[in-house]
């Protein structure tokens, strides 16, 4: 490369090396802050794998609390459980399965009677309509089974991704389902395990931290836990399990 006469070699060269001296800060200040992120990473899943072991002991059956028989009669459960308890939604589908017992009768069903039998789940006529439907593409499209995958399940009706990725982990218990339901959100919040109040952001977050093989069975612990011990409105942290990893009790955590 050739210089001006007039301008020394001295300043270029002094420039070039502040230039690489910022460089090679700037590389080590994010190879840091890749290995901090990295510890992070591995500090979560040490303590979810702790938090999965004390669920474990407090709560020996994970099954989920709602009642069905059938595949498809989960799938009808966890619609009508949107903005509902899941005790309200147990008192509501035996007379809706008795009166529509297989799932051509419930795919032939009238919307507006199936509207009467829901009517207390909240949301009545929104969730007539896609249990309804969803029967129906069950028969149409996927042979009258639940289908196995959340590409085709996302396709029917009422089908979210929390819905399907309940359906996925108790009907075909697939590694890595996240149900992330609004006592998810709240409680690995609180303990440290997620950020953020977005059902699809944290499902992510806690893909990465918890084992594939506990995430289904963590999920339903979640809630459990969440209803008889940390409560959105009255937690009881003095006979909590977990305060040692709760940040609300334990900033530190």
């Amino acid at each position: 490369m050739k210089f001006p006469p007039s301008l020394p070699r001295f300043p270029w060269i002094y420039c070039n090396g502040l230039s690489f001296f910022v460089a090679k800060l700037r590389f080590s200040w994010y190879i840091g802050a890749k290995q901090i992120k990295g510890t992070i990473l591995v500090n979560k899943k040490e303590k979810a794998k702790a938090i999965i072991d004390i669920l474990k002991q407090r709560y020996d059956d994970a099954a989920c609390a709602l009642h069905y028989a059938k595949d498809y009669e989960l799938m009808i459960a966890v619609r009508l459980s949107a903005q509902c308890t899941d005790a309200r939604v147990n008192l509501v589908t035996p007379a809706l399965f008795a009166a529509y017992p297989t799932l051509e009768a419930m795919a032939a069903a009238d919307i507006a009677d199936v509207e009467n039998y829901v009517r207390s789940c909240g949301f009545y006529k929104h969730k007539a309509r896609d249990i309804v439907l969803a029967c129906q593409m069950l028969l149409t499209d996927y042979g009258g089974k639940v289908p196995g995958t959340m590409e085709e399940l996302l396709r029917l009706p009422g089908v979210g991704r929390k819905t399907a990725n309940l359906l996925l982990g108790d009907l075909y218990a697939v590694p890595g389902s996240v149900v992330c339901d609004t006592h998810c959100i709240r409680i690995c919040g609180r303990l440290g395990l997620s950020t953020g109040k977005e059902p699809e952001k944290v499902e992510q977050q806690l893909r990465k931290i918890l084992p594939p093989e506990e995430s289904s069975d963590f999920c339903h612990r979640i809630v459990l836990f969440g209803r008889d011990c940390c409560t959105a409105r009255n937690p009881m942290c003095g006979e909590c399990p977990l305060t040692m990893y709760c940040k609300e009790f334990n900033p530190q955590a």
